[in-house]
């Protein structure tokens, strides 16, 4: 899987099309059906203890299965997730960025399937995993 978007064209298509949310993530790595992403934390996306909440870290996980899939497909905005399961393993540090690995298990006209490990910066120890489902918008016949 020849990637058809390099991470420099995914952030900034971020930057055009989602310009509320486009600066708390960067793309670092694009490679065959992969992207490794991260999330810059910051006071808002921390919950009671210190910890960054779970709504971050899915936001993260989805906007990596996105972008895993864009990187194959080129720029869709309307792709949209239609399932997503996460499991939380471990307390994720405060104050460092919160990496997300994406991969792409398949990919259909349809539908793509991704895997995504999240790690605190510097850690080896994956604090969650999510298994999420996209759809993929038909090809318009213009």
């Amino acid at each position: 899987m020849t990637p058809v978007m390099t991470a420099e064209e995914l952030n900034e298509f971020m930057r055009e099309v989602f310009q509320q949310v486009a600066e708390d993530f960067n793309v670092d790595h694009v490679g065959e059906g992969e992207v490794t992403m991260r999330l810059i934390t910051s006071d808002r996306h921390l919950r009671p203890g210190g910890t960054i909440s779970g709504p971050s870290m899915f936001g993260l996980a989805d906007v990596a299965a996105y972008l895993v899939t864009l990187s194959q497909i080129g720029p869709q905005a309307l792709a949209v997730t239609t399932n997503c399961s996460i499991d939380f393993m471990r307390k994720p540090q405060a104050g460092v960025p919160l990496i997300a690995k994406a991969r792409l298990l398949k990919l259909g006209k349809q539908l793509s399937v991704t895997d995504v490990l999240l790690f605190s910066e510097g850690t080896e120890a994956p604090v969650a995993r999510a298994s999420l489902t996209y759809a993929i918008p038909p090809r318009s016949m213009g």
